[in-house]
């Protein structure tokens, strides 16, 4: 499976969704402009001494992210969205995409894709979950339905 930030604000929900990505064989894809940074030094300070052996890749703007990911099945997790996470049948390699954690995905690519919209049911009366929440149970039904690949047991 693929994860997509796009432009994630705070190093530590990414350092979070590193780790679920490293340990599901996902991919983790970051659309620029990230509120951090992702140099050595920045990763071991926020304790993510795993990040050498993640498979990550960095995209100028979603623009970009399309052009070198041309035939990418995605989705997009947002608020709000009739459609939940639970209703769509995933398959291997699709890519799901999580915008910043204070503004959520852009109104103009909700727009243009609002087929392609969907959300994790909430009942309290907060904004909305934590990033690396909303990613670990949209990943996990995914990887759920495809019948998770090569499984380590605990």
């Amino acid at each position: 499976m693929n994860i997509v930030l796009h432009q994630p604000e705070i190093p530590h929900n990414t350092g979070a969704i590193g780790r679920t990505c490293l340990m599901t064989g996902s991919a983790l894809h970051l659309i620029r402009p990230l509120g951090f940074y992702l140099d050595e030094k920045s990763l071991k300070r926020s304790g993510l001494d795993y990040w050498h052996k993640l498979n990550v890749r960095e995209y100028d703007g979603f623009t970009h992210f399309t052009e070198e990911n041309p035939n990418a099945r995605f989705f997009l997790v947002e608020t709000g969205a009739e459609k939940t996470y639970a209703d769509v049948s995933y398959t291997a390699g699709d890519f799901l995409i999580f915008g910043s954690e204070t503004r959520g995905l852009p109104t103009w690519m909700l727009e243009k894709y609002p087929d392609r919209i969907v959300s994790i049911p909430m009942i309290g009366t907060g904004r909305s979950l934590n990033l690396s929440v909303s990613v670990g149970i949209v990943l996990y039904e995914a990887l759920r339905q495809i019948g998770f690949p090569h499984p380590r047991r605990t």
